[in-house]
C-alpha cells in the first residue's frame, strides 16, 4: 500500500488518531511496537490560528514517528486552508482531516463528523485543502450520519474526485458514537466499487490478529486503522503482524513485562514534557496498562 509516495509495505496497521491518548510518547511506543504510521491528535484549526499554545504543541513530531501524519479538524474553509498549511511547516509527511468525531462539541458545531450533513462543504473543504499544501492529504470519516443517511460510498468517489491520497472509514454512523458493531460490509462495498482507486483504510473494532486479518481478507481493505484498542496495549501491533503473519496468537504480556513497558513510556513521557507535565498526563496511560489483570493490587503497591 501506498499513500502518494509513501510505501507502507503489505497490509499496513495505522494508529489512529484520538485526543488525549496519541501524544508525542504513546506515538513512540506504538511505532515500536510496529505501527507503520502514526497520527497526532486531532488539532482545532481555530486553535492554530490563534496561535493557542496547547494547539501548537500538537504540532511538534519526532523523526523517529514517520511516516506520521497530524491531522486537523474545523468547520469552516479558510481557517481549515491556513491551519493545513501551518501543519504542513512542522513537517508531517501526511496531513489528515477529521470529518468523524462523533462527541457533541465537536460534531455539534459542524466540525468532526458533523460536516457529514454537509457534503459539498466537506468536499470544497477538502479541494481547498488538497490545493494549498504539497503534503498528501488524508481523510477519516464514517459510514454517514444515521442509518437512514449512510453516504459513504458517494463521500469516498467525491472525495477521491478533489485529490485525496487515501481514505479511512470507521465503520459506524455519527449516531451510533460507538454503540454496538462496527459496520465492515460496507467498508468493504467502497473499497471494492471498481470506481474507487485510493487506498481504503478500514477502522473499527479491530482488537486482535484475527479480526485485522478478516478485514484484510474478507472484505479487502488496503490497511486497518487501531484506535481504542490500543490504550494501554501499544503492543497490539506486534501482536497483529504476528498473527497475519503467522496464524499464531500471541500471549499477553506478564505483569512485570507490562511494568517495563509502562516505565519505558513513562521516561519517553518525561523526556518529551518534563516532570510535573510528564507524570501528571502519564496517569491516564498507566491504568490502562494493568487494566483487568487478576491479583494486581500487591504490584501496584510496590
Amino acid at each position: 500500500m501506498k499513500i502518494a509516495d509513501i510505501e507502507l509495505g503489505e497490509k499496513p496497521l495505522l494508529l489512529a488518531p484520538m485526543e488525549d491518548v496519541t501524544d508525542p510518547s504513546f506515538r513512540y511506543m506504538c511505532k515500536r511496537f510496529g505501527a507503520d504510521v502514526v497520527y497526532t491528535e486531532f488539532i482545532s484549526s481555530d486553535g492554530l490560528i490563534r496561535d493557542a499554545a496547547k494547539s501548537l504543541k500538537k504540532l511538534e513530531i519526532d523523526a523517529a514517528e514517520r511516516p506520521v501524519g497530524i491531522q486537523l479538524y474545523g468547520h469552516l474553509i479558510e481557517p481549515m486552508v491556513e491551519a493545513a498549511r501551518m501543519a504542513e511547516a512542522a513537517g508531517p509527511d501526511i496531513i489528515d482531516i477529521n470529518f468523524g468525531c462523533p462527541v457533541k462539541k465537536i460534531a455539534g458545531r459542524g466540525a468532526g463528523s458533523g460536516m457529514m450533513r454537509d457534503v459539498p462543504l466537506m468536499v470544497e473543504m477538502t479541494r481547498r485543502i488538497v490545493q494549498a499544501v504539497r503534503k498528501p492529504v488524508t481523510v477519516k470519516t464514517r459510514l454517514g450520519w444515521d442509518e437512514e443517511s449512510k453516504n459513504i460510498e458517494e463521500i469516498a468517489l467525491r472525495l477521491q474526485d478533489v485529490g485525496i491520497a487515501a481514505l479511512t472509514v470507521h465503520g459506524r454512523t455519527r449516531a451510533q458514537m460507538y454503540r454496538g458493531e462496527a459496520d465492515w460490509t460496507l467498508i468493504g462495498k467502497v473499497k471494492n466499487n471498481p470506481q474507487i482507486h485510493i487506498p481504503i483504510i478500514g477502522n473499527g473494532d479491530v482488537d486482535s490478529g484475527p479480526k485485522a486479518a478478516e478485514m484484510f481478507d474478507r472484505y479487502g481493505v488496503d490497511g486497518v486503522m487501531i484506535g481504542r484498542a490500543t490504550y494501554g496495549r501499544p503492543w497490539i501491533f506486534r501482536e497483529v503482524k504476528h498473527y497475519l503473519a503467522t496464524g499464531e496468537v500471541l500471549p499477553q504480556p506478564s505483569v512485570c513485562e507490562r511494568v517495563e513497558i509502562a516505565k519505558e513510556h513513562l521516561r519517553k513521557s518525561l523526556e518529551v514534557k518534563g516532570e510535573f507535565v510528564g507524570i501528571l498526563e502519564m496517569r491516564r496511560h498507566l491504568s490502562n496498562y494493568f487494566k483487568g489483570l487478576p491479583d494486581f493490587k500487591p504490584t501496584r503497591l510496590k
